[in-house]
């Protein structure tokens, strides 16, 4: 099964990222916290997490080498339009997959979908 996890504390921005992935078929799962982060990737129920910058006070840069330590070949997704470019930087040599705006337009959701389907055919090829 195809698994994402949706972790954004933004309401709107996740209800618009799991409406699209419901709709193309992915098995979603929304979170706000860090705890529901770990649980998931511990339990092995998602392979995709779309990431937002920040939730539960913790910013992405200091949960994700967390995140890789439990699972390598965890594929992640920044969705975040508040990075700055060292912080992205950063985050790509703790091995993001791929660093996106949140989508707000329909070419912004098709370039989403575009990723979450390319992270799943091609999970080891990296655009950073």
């Amino acid at each position: 099964m195809n698994s994402i996890l949706i972790a954004d504390e933004n309401r709107e921005s996740r209800k618009v990222m799991a409406d699209l992935c419901t709709e193309a078929g992915y098995d979603v799962t929304v979170t706000t916290s860090a705890a529901g982060v770990l649980h998931g990737i511990l339990k092995k129920t998602a392979r995709v997490i779309l990431l937002g910058s920040s939730f539960d006070e913790l910013a992405a840069v200091e949960l994700l080498p967390l995140l890789k330590k439990c699972c390598r070949n965890l594929t992640v997704i920044l969705v975040s339009n508040e990075a700055s470019l060292p912080v992205i930087r950063r985050l790509r040599n703790e091995g993001i997959y791929y660093h996106l705006l949140k989508p707000v337009v329909p070419e912004d959701c098709k370039e989403l979908m575009q990723v979450v389907d390319c992270a799943f055919k091609n999970p080891k090829n990296c655009f950073c």
